[in-house]
């Protein structure tokens, strides 16, 4: 005959049970609203920024109004100042160093992915990784006290006599060549987010399945048409998310720019020519302003910076999002 459990066991064991499930249910509970804390922290955080930010940017709108972004006055002994000169270098040094850094970091991630032998794979993925964690200061002084004066002596020379002759470009290459100024404060920016845009277009390149790539191969294609054809239409939305990754962080970036650009108040067509962006004189004239119109000035830059920032990425999520819809009527 079986044994059955007696009733007193048997509510034992259900009260044991009715116990365990209450103190998870409870365990579950804690754990949602931590996590629910966390998350909204970081809300919190981001709404005190933009609160403060345009708070203190209110007696800068209240004395020279929206014309305050396009301005180009910056003149702290009377009071006069203009964002457009800050608005301007920031953009384009960050456009030239997306330029450059999108198709060499764009083959770096092939290489280690597709071509790399499997022996230097690691060693070279190791060091690419490891740019990216050297501090900006040391790129700038990098780029100051070695780029800068071998950029001067045999770059600037170059393109002056070649790009520099053409009748419509020919002007963003005239003017002194100094070593220092927008063009190789861009250049700068572009050796410093290589690493990042390649280290994650390498790890996107990575989750393309085995089986899609020996397909293709099996059909005849070649290195570049598995490339084209397999790899990157399977990676395209990270490869997308890695480059908006390093347009943010060259957009923002402070000490590497402040030791090349020149940090000059002055617009000029020549890319060679000393300039300022927005990060660059937040750094050199936070400490030393006095007025309280060039302390809102300045946070209003500060204002100015992060709204072009949550452009930038919101332009990314929208791309993306798109990008997936394509996908999903497909």
């Amino acid at each position: 005959m079986l044994d059955l459990p007696k009733p007193a066991e048997r509510q034992a064991e259900l009260a044991a049970m009715h116990s365990t499930m209450r103190k998870q249910r409870i365990q579950d509970f804690i754990f949602h609203k931590l996590t629910m804390m966390f998350a909204g922290s970081v809300l919190l955080v981001l709404l005190g920024i933009i609160v403060m930010l345009a708070i203190e940017s209110v007696p800068t709108f209240k004395q020279f109004g929206v014309s305050y972004i396009w301005r180009v006055e910056w003149d702290p002994a009377n009071d006069e100042f203009g964002a457009a000169i800050a608005i301007v270098g920031t953009l384009v040094t960050s456009f030239i160093a997306l330029l450059i850094a999108f198709p060499i970091s764009f083959g770096i991630a092939l290489f280690l992915t597709e071509i790399c032998p499997v022996w230097l794979r690691r060693p070279m993925g190791t060091a690419v990784e490891l740019l990216a964690g050297i501090p900006s200061i040391i790129y700038g002084m990098w780029g100051m006290f070695v780029f800068a004066p071998l950029f001067a002596e045999y770059a600037q020379p170059f393109l002056k006599s070649t790009l520099g002759q053409l009748p419509v470009i020919g002007q963003l290459f005239k003017g002194p060549m100094m070593g220092i100024g927008v063009l190789t404060a861009g250049l700068i920016l572009a050796v410093m987010i290589i690493p990042f845009i390649a280290s994650v277009m390498r790890d996107v390149f990575e989750t393309v399945p085995a089986v899609l790539k020996e397909s293709a191969y099996g059909l005849g294609c070649t290195r570049w048409e598995v490339v084209r054809k397999v790899v990157l239409p399977y990676t395209k939305i990270g490869v997308v998310g890695g480059v908006m990754l390093g347009l943010g962080r060259a957009l923002g970036e402070t000490m590497a720019v402040t030791f090349v650009i020149g940090n000059a108040n002055k617009l000029s067509w020549s890319l060679f020519s000393a300039g300022s962006s927005i990060s660059s004189t937040l750094a050199n004239e936070f400490a030393e302003a006095q007025s309280p119109l060039h302390v809102s000035s300045l946070f209003t830059l500060a204002l100015i910076l992060f709204i072009i920032t949550f452009i930038v990425l919101s332009a990314a999520k929208l791309m993306l999002a798109g990008m997936s819809r394509k996908e999903g009527v497909k």
